[in-house]
């Protein structure tokens, strides 16, 4: 009988927290954090504005397939030339073995090149438990009017292969182009793949 019990209350420890997430199609949690130059960012600074967040720790696979391929540069700098603010989120705690100090981890952004607008330190978790963000690699899309219209992987091969990246479907190209020709988003979410976020306890 334990282990049922424990199973039941691990499903409804699991379910208070997705119940507490972010929703697709409703306004996306609003927040602030400070970025690696110590900067404060809000959510609430690009209104009007389409904004993509991005999860990210350079110590995962799974981003370094992204990364070392230029696949998450690349796709960063197509939002940006639309106008797209990106913001790059790491939710490592600072007691983990792949953290990352704020200038470390700006450092690692600058040397690959990477075009985010800011890379934000989320060493508490707050931001990345009010969005749900369960991997890094894990995306989102924010449209103009706040909402939330995307959550998910980055693309369609959930492996650590840059092989597998030429013939994927990139899922927030795909969400920054549709919403950038007035059209529904036609696949607003995906299950994001990579490695699981190391939480503060």
């Amino acid at each position: 009988m334990l282990p049922r019990a424990l199973a039941s209350a691990a499903l409804i420890a699991f379910s208070a927290a997705a119940s507490a997430a972010a929703t697709l199609g409703q306004p996306a949690p609003s927040f602030s954090a400070t970025d690696t130059a110590g900067k404060t960012v809000a959510l609430g600074d690009f209104k009007g504005k389409t904004v993509v967040l991005e999860w990210v720790n350079p110590g995962c696979p799974y981003v370094r397939k992204h990364y070392d391929s230029a696949n998450m540069q690349a796709t960063q700098k197509a939002a940006a030339a639309q106008g797209v603010v990106w913001l790059a989120v790491n939710s490592t705690h600072a007691g983990a073995s792949d953290y990352l100090a704020p200038a470390a981890m700006g450092g690692w952004m600058k040397d690959k090149g990477a075009a985010a607008t800011a890379t934000l330190m989320d060493t508490e978790g707050t931001l990345g438990r009010a969005y749900g963000a369960r991997t890094t690699p894990h995306l989102y899309v924010i449209d103009p009017k706040g909402t939330l219209v995307y959550a998910g992987a980055i693309d369609s091969k959930p492996s650590a292969n840059p092989a597998d990246i030429k013939t994927a479907t990139n899922y927030v190209t795909q969400t920054l182009t549709e919403l950038a020709a007035g059209k529904p988003v036609s696949k607003p979410a995906s299950q994001a793949y990579g490695c699981s976020i190391k939480y503060a306890d």
